[in-house]
């Protein structure tokens, strides 16, 4: 197949993504299944070319997840730091920070699901619209996924293409790693929350906490955090591909078994399954198939040389159009089929120049994690929060939405662009 009809297709590809996106899974698999059967991806390469590794974390994650979110441990910490609010601006900044910890290490959809029930009740017992709040909410957990490897689909996708392990976000190369950086944009963000919400005063009055009922879940997704961390020391050739997939799909099938023991009902087991988002495995795997196929035909090497023409040698220009294209991308298209797509891209535009992919991986990382807070529709979280507002009676419009992304997600980029360039240039 020549190169042309190659691109055709995978732009028709996008294209059908962003207009059917319930049919996603689907579409994704249509198109591989075409490169596939035209020859462009042979056959004996599909698993191989699909990342198991990148599988196995998501789906035990979500489903590991899941059990933390019904153990009530996430409402327990929400009201706990509600108690010890002075006013609705701080309680609002408290609740986005936390929204941020978990969502470090939790995913951003399932950290809205967690914190958003708790700013509704107290929103209401005080008379004040949660617009605001649940924006908040959703907004910070879209900045905290490119913390860690386990933080957002996207940081395991760089994973997978980089080779990073679980404390490589912390320290890499004897330099701090993205999780410090994105705490650096972190406080830019919260400096614009709290001028945003400077005049909201009120006290916060809560004298009830949430029971947890189960603190096993809680001890599994610790469990989860430090052996991805005690494998990250193991040198890459002396582990299988697959060790950090591996250990996130054991803990969930831990607390799955307990929880199927306990409950003595497939009930119980449908339940923890049904929140494991199959259409975004499938989706990825198409994905992977996909973007292979563009590799395999040198498109991914034809599209690293336009970059390379368009920005010379000069590497800070091609940084920044990496970092400010994903930001204008990610605020419009999902950012999971947008960075499985320019991964391979950044990388041969890297070897192109002669230079470290890092630098441009991070930029990469920042542009496309951060720039899906610009719009209600750039992230999954943003959708799932006004979903829950809507369900709730309350419209959220674009403009309302925007006269809070926009200068938070400007204050987080900004940081991130400028810190990422300093340390990896």
């Amino acid at each position: 197949m020549v190169k042309w009809l190659v691109v055709a297709i995978f732009a028709l590809t996008y294209v059908l993504l962003l207009v059917f996106p319930k049919r996603r899974a689907f579409i994704a698999l249509v198109a591989a299944a075409v490169f596939v059967i035209s020859g462009v991806m042979p056959i004996g390469d599909v698993l191989i070319t699909i990342n198991w590794n990148v599988l196995l974390m998501i789906g035990g994650t979500m489903g590991l997840v899941s059990l933390f979110i019904e153990s009530k441990m996430p409402a327990l910490l929400g009201d706990l730091i509600l108690m010890k609010s002075p006013n609705i601006k701080w309680a609002i900044l408290f609740l986005s920070l936390l929204a941020g910890f978990i969502s470090a290490f939790v995913d951003n959809v399932a950290t809205v699901l967690m914190i958003a029930p708790v700013t509704m009740t107290v929103s209401k017992k005080l008379g004040i619209s949660p617009v605001p709040g649940i924006i908040a909410i959703a907004i910070s957990s879209n900045l905290q996924g490119a913390a860690t490897l386990v933080g957002d689909t996207t940081s395991i996708l760089l994973s997978g293409q980089a080779g990073l392990d679980f404390f490589d976000f912390f320290f890499f190369g004897g330099k701090i790693g993205m999780f410090w950086v994105v705490q650096i944009s972190a406080l830019a963000a919260a400096a614009v929350l709290l001028f945003l919400f400077r005049k909201q005063n009120q006290t916060v009055l809560m004298d009830e906490k949430t029971a947890v009922t189960d603190y096993f879940p809680t001890i599994l997704l610790l469990g989860t955090i430090v052996l991805l961390i005690l494998a990250s020391f193991i040198p890459a050739g002396n582990k299988p591909e697959v060790t950090n997939g591996l250990i996130c799909a054991a803990l969930f099938i831990a607390g799955l078994s307990r929880k199927l023991i306990h409950g003595r009902s497939a009930g119980a087991l449908k339940s923890i399954i049904k929140d494991i988002d199959l259409d975004t495995l499938v989706l990825l795997a198409g994905l992977f198939i996909v973007v292979g196929s563009l590799s395999q035909a040198g498109v991914v090497e034809d599209i690293s040389r336009v970059f390379t023409s368009v920005g010379g040698n000069n590497s800070l220009l091609i940084y920044s159009l990496i970092v400010w294209v994903s930001v204008l991308m990610s605020a419009v298209i999902d950012n999971i089929p947008y960075v499985a797509t320019m991964l391979p891209v950044v990388a041969g535009v890297a070897a192109q120049m002669g230079v470290s992919p890092f630098l441009l991986y991070f930029g990469l990382l920042t542009g496309a994690t951060l720039g899906g807070n610009l719009t209600p529709i750039g992230a999954s979280a943003n959708i799932a929060a006004i979903g829950i507002l809507r369900k709730g009676g309350h419209e959220v419009k674009t403009k309302e939405f925007m006269k809070m992304s926009v200068p938070f997600t400007l204050a987080a980029v900004v940081a991130g662009y400028v810190l990422v360039w300093v340390i990896w240039s």
